[in-house]
């Protein structure tokens, strides 16, 4: 699988399956402007699928009656798919979060989001593994400090589905086994092989006794 982070715009994007824009591309996306027809933000987006051929994910902050939320819009084959929103906000932050994962089926593969402070999170990590994800890609603000990183490469070892990763101008790449990537250009393509490995894993615990009792 190919994936193109477009860091710097969608000047022109190399062969992909899928590509991946940060926060600056759509910027900030008003509900009621685009039902209104004052803007379309959205269908930029599905127009991008449609030329480029491949899915896309955008990052980009909602706004809804004056509620901000950040989210990614995501498009395939020239229609746009749905929206997911972040889905925790840390103390002080102007956002309202989301109440649900993202999950689509783009391009044949089944692609998981993960929106900002949603890294710092492993359940919703894990759970879009357990559901099967084929990748997770992931839209950040900013690259701050180290821990980004970190943790992508750590949930793409653990959970055997590899991340790719835009943050700010900076993209990143990390795969089941641990190798990583990461480019500071414009447009910088990752390929990947897809694999579906699972191994078989046993453990041993107290209780669940096996004898039970026939006075229920």
């Amino acid at each position: 699988m190919k994936v193109c982070v477009a860091a710097g715009g969608a000047n022109r994007l190399p062969g992909c399956e899928l590509a991946l824009f940060g926060f600056d591309f759509l910027g900030e996306v008003d509900y009621e402007n685009e039902l209104a027809g004052k803007t379309d933000k959205f269908e930029e987006a599905a127009r991008l699928s449609r030329t480029y051929s491949c899915g896309v994910v955008c990052g980009c902050k909602t706004v809804s009656r004056g509620v901000v939320r950040k989210s990614a819009a995501v498009a395939d084959r020239g229609k746009l798919l749905g929206i997911t929103d972040m889905n925790h906000v840390f103390g002080g932050e102007e956002y309202k979060s989301g109440a649900y994962l993202g999950l689509y089926q783009v391009e044949g593969y089944r692609v998981g989001l993960v929106i900002d402070n949603d890294l710092y999170f492993p359940d919703g990590v894990r759970a879009l593994a357990s559901c099967g994800c084929s990748l997770i890609a992931a839209v950040l603000e900013d690259m701050c400090g180290v821990m980004p990183p970190l943790l992508a490469r750590a949930y793409a070892y653990l959970y055997g589905v590899p991340i790719v990763m835009c943050a700010g101008n900076i993209a990143f790449f990390a795969d089941t086994s641990g190798g990583v990537a990461s480019s500071n250009q414009a447009v910088t393509l990752f390929e990947t092989d897809l694999k579906n490995n699972y191994r078989l894993v046993s453990s041993r615990i107290r209780g669940l006794d096996d004898e039970g009792r026939d006075d229920y």
